[in-house]
């Protein structure tokens, strides 16, 4: 149910002719919210006074001003690990659950510099690890097109907030899948960039060498335009390497004809559900009518991405979250008796089941005596997965693979089983892995629930996922 029926750039021209105000837009985003989002659960908070005062502010602009902010009034939601200085920035997390960060994260700012109105902040799985958004303090999150299933995680708050029609916009981060997986549960497109394409500061660190900030919207020109907003050069980063998308119309107004796009064997293989290994041949064959050309291609060491994705994350977290200890920000237990029984007491009661999990798989192989035998190894893993992209790369423009095994799968069907639940990783965490920018686009439906189609293509090379995300949108 999309909140807009043109893309941004058309709803934004009439608030600037006057056929449309600001304020119209967010009171129908804040309206659709208290409405209907008390079974969905894609908020956290929600901050409509404050979303009504901009959209006010905005729509006293004059057009000279108003010229000038190409997200003019549109309502945008953020994932709440995203710091915002005048709401709480909680991780969906009870240690942070009242922390109210001192500065905005660089890509809010430049959302409010756009002329954005953040309306509110997303449900996520704690400190955005999981695959289901179930892992929040404050309750899972539920998939729009089928309130009994996961939308996906770890930023299934935002992809449903847009599944179910209550922003045109949303920005979540993703660790290892954590966008494009809700995009594609929820039927909506979400972007992994490149890695150091979008800055990071004030994004709250889960795996600080994989973690990276995109977008969600139903339209993929919606997709580029925010990308172009978000990916300005920021010094307060030094991981953001200040390469500007810029928002080429050319890039739809053609199809799939003369891409040379890589098929991946062993994104193929056992374990892919029927529906949607049909859903992704079906996407092979209409590009193919339009003058694409598909090749075998092959990487090998795909068959140890999970694991070692699930050592550098873990034990990157254990590193990132050691500040929480209840002494600096954040919850403190009352447990007093000493320093250290204080740090227990905070860390047992702030952090839910699967954040324990992950710092405990952390520091074990990042300690003495495993360093070696996990982590470094890890690492070496993490190039050989690199160089295979690279090697496949040579031979064609993008590859096409499934985003997830599964359509969406029941709540509760795989909590007791996290082995199972990190197994839905198996397609999104080489992209990370390898840094790469990669994209979900929905592309089919199977008993009603959305199956979306994964597209990478080589660092910096955004630009062909937008040619490849409009050829399959307008196959639809």
């Amino acid at each position: 149910m999309p909140f807009l029926n043109t893309p941004v750039s058309e709803a934004v021209q009439h608030i600037r002719q006057g056929d449309l105000t600001s304020c119209e837009l967010v009171d129908r985003s804040v309206r659709a919210i208290a409405g209907s989002d008390a079974e969905i659960k894609s908020f956290i908070s929600v901050q409509a006074d404050r979303a009504m005062a901009r959209a006010r502010e905005l729509d006293a602009l004059t057009a000279e001003q108003k010229a000038r902010l190409p997200l003019l009034g549109v309502p945008v939601a953020i994932k709440d690990n995203l710091c915002t200085t005048k709401a709480p920035t909680t991780c969906g997390s009870k240690i942070l659950e009242s922390f109210v960060a001192p500065y905005n994260a660089t890509v809010v700012d430049a959302l409010k510099n756009a002329g954005a109105v953040i309306v509110g902040k997303t449900n996520l799985d704690e400190f955005a690890m999981g695959s289901s958004t179930e892992n929040s303090f404050f309750g899972p999150t539920r998939n729009p097109n089928d309130p009994g299933r996961i939308p996906g995680g770890s930023s299934g708050g935002s992809a449903a907030a847009v599944a179910a029609g209550f922003v045109p916009l949303a920005l979540g981060s993703d660790t290892g899948g954590s966008i494009r997986q809700p995009a594609s549960h929820c039927g909506v497109i979400g972007l992994k960039p490149t890695y150091g394409r979008v800055s990071r500061y004030g994004l709250v660190a889960f795996a600080s060498s994989l973690d990276q900030i995109g977008p969600f919207a139903d339209d993929i020109r919606d997709i580029g335009l925010l990308l172009q907003i978000i990916s300005a050069p920021d010094p307060k980063d030094s991981t953001c390497a200040g390469k500007l998308f810029i928002n080429d119309p050319s890039f739809y107004t053609g199809s799939s004809a003369g891409m040379r796009i890589g098929i991946p064997k062993e994104y193929f293989g056992e374990g892919l559900s029927a529906e949607v290994r049909s859903a992704i041949e079906r996407v092979i064959e209409s590009f193919k009518k339009q003058g694409a050309t598909f090749i075998d291609v092959s990487l090998p060491n795909m068959r140890h991405a999970i694991a070692a994705y699930y050592i550098i994350c873990t034990a990157e977290a254990s590193s990132n979250l050691a500040r929480y200890d209840g002494v600096k920000y954040g919850f403190r237990a009352s447990d007093d008796s000493s320093l250290i029984d204080m740090y227990r007491a905070t860390r047992e009661q702030g952090f839910g089941a699967e954040v324990k999990r992950r710092i405990m798989l952390g520091t074990y192989v990042l300690s003495a005596g495993y360093y070696d035998a996990y982590y470094l190894k890890g690492a070496r893993v993490r190039t050989l997965i690199a160089r295979d992209f690279e090697q496949a790369f040579t031979g064609c423009d993008a590859l096409i693979s499934p985003v997830a095994p599964t359509p969406a799968f029941a709540i509760g069907e795989k909590c007791d089983d996290p082995l199972q639940m990190y197994l839905t990783d198996i397609y999104t965490v080489s992209a990370n892995l390898a840094g790469i920018p990669a994209i979900s686009i929905p592309c089919a439906k199977s008993n009603g629930l959305p199956i979306g189609v994964q597209f990478m293509t080589p660092k910096w090379r955004e630009d062909t996922l937008m040619r490849l995300g409009w050829a399959t949108q307008c196959a639809e």
